[in-house]
């Protein structure tokens, strides 16, 4: 058996523990820029805001209805996160943390009612964070999902207010009677896998619930649409398709890029934001122990708006892989001097790590020309581990720091909450 521990609105959540007053209110985080909704309470998708509707499009319900919009705070998130995931690990042995708000976790060999045990866990969560969760239990992970849905969707169909009240849905503890009922309550187009065009064309078909694609011939779903949804089928009557990961595979290229909150159109800005991309950039290689042969750097104006247009990029490549964020700042630093022309309004730019191999791999060669052999792992270490401690940014390249205001090209965050639980001076203070 399975579970998945998924919070509800998370982000939306995650600000309501430290400011109260929005309960109850419609509330939505905005994206990098403060360009579109990412995350919405109950109450502003009551006011048919969609998911990543712009801004500008909704902003009159500021007034008209007490629309509360706030700039994504991802350091307050990132940090609630884990303080969930380390306590919804305490329902099984194994866990995967599938994304910043939703954990798998292997339920094989505990004992007891399990039903009972997530909702311990569930009620430890939020009196611990205050976020709230469902909890949805099944044989596979498909089958968890749809679980977790049901759940979370549960109190919304009896009126009740759910981002407080998601609750626990263990299908297993479930008679085959009352799953089918539940099956065909359930739309297809709410099953983990099944998108919008694929979901269209199973209406087409008169797959209308979850019933009637949990009773098709796996052959001939495969025939018809493939290995993916076929998987989806089989995991549906209870066949194991897609294994529990204790850990997320490599990535294949590692990117780091951003639309800036204000046009660039000078080279020293340019240089500062591509050297703070490689960096970042090298931090999440280092995480995954791999090295990069080759970087590419890339810049543009926006598409959107009048005036001349540019977009270039390049690929820069290193003469020996590494993970040093000095060699790769200074390879990225190298190829925008390259591209950079003057006249252009910038509107984004970022880095992509290519050709990425193991550090366990890492062989010895015949340099035919000279470079620099000193090792840096042991400083990369102590500088990440400096900046997970006190936050990123804390040591860096110079080129990434040239100014200490805020720069043009970083992102425009006009409505930031505080960074309660990750920096000094945002942590809240309690007056008698």
């Amino acid at each position: 058996m399975l579970a998945l521990i998924d919070a509800s609105n998370f982000y939306v959540s995650c600000e309501r523990v430290f400011r109260p007053s929005l309960n109850g209110r419609p509330v939505i985080s905005l994206s990098n820029n403060d360009g579109c909704a990412i995350a919405r309470s109950n109450e502003a998708k009551a006011l048919g805001i969609k998911m990543g509707q712009p801004w500008h499009e909704i902003r009159h319900l500021e007034e008209e209805a007490g629309l509360i919009a706030l700039s994504a705070n991802f350091a307050l998130y990132g940090d609630m996160s884990n303080r969930m995931m380390s306590i919804a690990a305490g329902l099984g042995p194994t866990q995967e943390i599938y994304s910043i708000d939703e954990s798998f976790v292997g339920l094989d060999g505990v004992r007891g009612d399990i039903t009972k045990r997530s909702w311990a866990i569930r009620s430890r969560i939020l009196q611990w964070t205050g976020i709230p969760c469902g909890v949805g239990i099944g044989s596979t992970k498909t089958l968890a999902k749809l679980a977790n849905h049901i759940a979370k969707t549960a109190d919304r169909k009896l009126g009740s207010y759910p981002e407080s009240m998601a609750t626990v849905c263990n299908l297993g503890a479930l008679p085959a009677s009352d799953m089918d009922a539940l099956f065909a309550a359930t739309e297809v187009g709410e099953v983990w896998g099944v998108g919008r065009r694929i979901g269209q064309q199973l209406l087409d078909a008169g797959v209308t619930t979850v019933l009637d694609l949990a009773r098709l011939s796996p052959s001939m779903v495969r025939s018809r649409w493939g290995l993916i949804l076929e998987r989806t089928v089989r995991e549906l009557q209870g066949q194991p398709c897609i294994g529990l990961e204790d850990a997320p595979p490599a990535k294949q290229q590692i990117a780091c890029t951003r639309s800036f909150g204000h046009p660039v159109s000078e080279l020293p800005d340019l240089i500062e934001a591509i050297s703070e991309f490689a960096s970042r950039a090298a931090e999440k290689l280092r995480r995954q122990s791999g090295l990069a042969g080759q970087i590419l750097v890339f810049a543009h104006t926006s598409p959107f708006r009048s005036g001349a247009k540019f977009a270039k990029s390049i690929v820069v490549p290193l003469l020996r892989p590494t993970a040093d964020s000095r060699s790769l700042v200074h390879s990225a630093v190298a190829g925008v001097r390259q591209i950079y022309q003057p006249g252009f309004r910038l509107s984004k730019a970022g880095v992509m790590l290519m050709d990425l191999t193991s550090s366990a791999t890492k062989q010895c060669e015949l340099d035919l020309e000279p470079v620099e052999t000193r090792d840096r792992s042991k400083l990369m270490m102590a500088m990440d581990a400096l900046n997970d401690r006190y936050g990123r940014g804390t040591v860096h390249v110079g080129s990434a720091a040239r100014q200490r205001a805020p720069s043009d090209w970083s992102m425009r965050q006009e409505r930031l909450t505080p960074q309660y639980t990750t920096k000094w001076s945002d942590m809240p203070t309690a007056r008698a």
